[in-house]
């Protein structure tokens, strides 16, 4: 399509037609009586037209313009090679193929968007010392083109001042053509594209004004196509700026765009208004997410500050005993059961250090379900000591729940890392989700997803976005095992403590992880509700129910409404 023309008009010529003062232009007469006459200068004088002599001044003007006489509708103005030049780009960049164009008859002032017209004062008040006085004259525009069936329709505000040969002329100013335009744009008929896609959540909802979603609103948008593909186009009549810089306005559309549909996430509007407030109560930096178990779709991430980094899915610090679940199921496939003796010692030696748990004393009647519900880290050390080997965990974290794939879940993120350890002294820090472990909310959710539904699902951001698979499943017994320990961690372990209380049927585990040169542990909570799992970390906020396990039960409580 073509570009639009400059329509100029230089600075000295303009002054707003209620801001007084006019810079004179000479004409030279049409008067052939004489030689002197011919030479006889034709210059705008300070007294204005009559009402009669304007009316007819712009009817000539508008009339010549209209029928497509642009040498004579310029000889009608005040200033006829800038006013030429003008009408002949519009002409050219606009392509009408009709022009109708009518006197509407005198106004007493210009519309708002005509204000920045070039013109005299038409106050019947002003002053010779003020600057030649005009007369407003409206009128009504209806351009065809071939491209349309429906014309474009719009009025106008024409300046018509007195010369001093007594006949009228139009101020010429770039509004004349249209009365949005002014002297540093241009107009033409140009490509224009539909609006960028809007993002919203699964439901349809907008998703801007979330915080924590502000990095992936940016990235989407950096990511979308500009310009649009040219069979996308559709045509406008544009208003531009002549710099090339700053937006366009479109003021008349030839054809349409072709629509480009939204972007809908996973995101559940919801749950994220949940997660944000849920995260910015506790006071310290930390994160959150919930997955939708049956499908992998990330409902709800929130980080703090908001500023900082998006811990939610880049953070990579020790889980703690939430990666107990993990243990547990590892446990169980080695031939452990529920009821199998797990007893407590108050400590154990890793690595020539001393561990303890969060509680005083021994429990040397603990089950492994005792030891799960109350999070004894000595149970699991000495359990998992002797009967896993240095490589269980982080076989059975990226087979069964894909712990170790390479995850693409539309956001930049860090996957978790379980390390295999070349000895059982080394592995047994990784029991209790200690030593190189390394993990966030994301990762963490999605294994209390795969542990609600039984199957690995990637999580992801988009629908429809490829998602790794895991190798296999957990067996039923031992999937149902694993379920009822997270469930009686609620009913009667360390998650019982949380306020508010988690909705009846959840599974939980808590977690409290150290951190290197840090004296206040990491609070963790990971935990699943029907359709819903969630995942939360808080740097220094201590036991996993005193932070982290109130901001997902929070969100849990919202439920996975779909």
């Amino acid at each position: 399509m073509n570009n639009g023309a400059k329509i100029g008009i230089a600075s000295a010529a303009t002054v707003l037609l209620l801001g007084g003062g006019y810079g004179a232009y000479a004409l030279v007469s049409g008067d052939s009586d004489s030689k002197d006459a011919a030479k006889k200068p034709r210059t705008v004088v300070s007294e204005p037209p009559s009402p009669e002599l304007a009316a007819s001044g712009a009817k000539a003007f508008l009339d010549a313009w209209a029928k497509g006489d642009l040498f004579a509708a310029a000889k009608l103005t005040d200033d006829p090679d800038k006013a030429q030049a003008a009408l002949q780009a519009f002409r050219d960049n606009v392509k009408p193929s009709a022009v109708h164009l009518t006197v509407g008859g005198p106004t007493t002032a210009p519309s708002p968007a005509a204000s920045k017209s070039a013109a005299p004062s038409a106050s019947a008040s002003s002053t010779a010392a003020a600057g030649p006085t005009g007369v407003l004259e409206s009128f009504k525009a209806s351009l065809e083109f071939a491209e349309t069936g429906s014309p474009w329709n719009y009025d106008g505000v024409l300046g018509v001042v007195k010369m001093s040969d007594g006949t009228a002329a139009v101020h010429w100013a770039p509004t004349v053509i249209h009365p949005k335009l002014d002297a540093t744009e241009t107009i033409g008929v140009k490509p224009v594209f539909a609006a960028p896609a809007a993002v919203t959540d699964r439901k349809g909802k907008p998703l801007g004004g979330y915080a924590s979603l502000t990095g992936l609103l940016n990235q989407l948008k950096a990511a979308a196509p500009q310009g649009g593909s040219p069979e996308d186009a559709g045509t406008a009549v544009v208003i531009s700026p002549a710099s090339g810089n700053g937006p366009a306005e479109k003021v008349f559309t030839l054809k349409e765009p072709k629509p480009v549909p939204n972007l809908k996430l996973t995101l559940d509007a919801d749950l994220q208004a949940a997660a944000e407030s849920a995260v910015a109560a506790q006071g310290k930096p930390g994160s959150l997410v919930a997955i939708e178990p049956s499908t992998g779709g990330i409902l709800a991430y929130a980080f703090s500050p908001t500023t900082g980094q998006n811990r939610a899915f880049s953070g990579a610090t020790a889980p703690g005993s939430t990666l107990k679940v993990l243990t547990a199921a590892a446990l169980l496939e080695a031939g452990i059961t529920p009821t199998t003796s797990m007893p407590c010692p108050e400590t154990t030696m890793v690595t020539g250090k001393s561990i303890a748990n969060d509680f005083k004393g021994a429990h040397p009647e603990y089950t492994l379900t005792d030891a799960f519900i109350n999070s004894c880290n000595t149970s699991f050390i000495e359990k998992g000591k002797d009967v896993l080997k240095a490589n269980s965990l982080p076989s059975l974290a990226k087979d069964v729940f894909g712990i170790g794939l390479v995850w693409k879940t539309g956001l930049s993120n860090f996957d978790t890392d379980i390390p295999v350890e070349t000895s059982m002294a080394g592995a047994a820090s990784e029991f209790i989700g200690q030593g190189k472990v390394r993990a966030n909310p994301l990762g963490m959710a999605s294994i209390a997803a795969t542990v609600q539904s039984g199957v690995f699902k990637q999580p992801i951001l988009v629908p429809g976005m490829d998602q790794v698979k895991a190798s296999r499943t957990l067996a039923p017994d031992v999937l149902s095992s694993l379920r009822s320990l997270m469930t009686q961690t609620v009913k009667s372990g360390t998650a019982a403590a949380v306020k508010p209380a988690l909705p009846a049927g959840s599974g939980a585990k808590t977690g409290t992880a150290e951190v290197d040169n840090s004296t206040d542990a990491n609070s963790w909570f990971t935990a699943y509700s029907g359709d819903l799992a969630v995942a939360a970390e808080f740097q220094g906020a201590g036991h996993g129910s005193a932070a982290a396990g109130p901001a997902s039960s929070k969100v849990l409580a919202v439920g996975n409404r779909k």
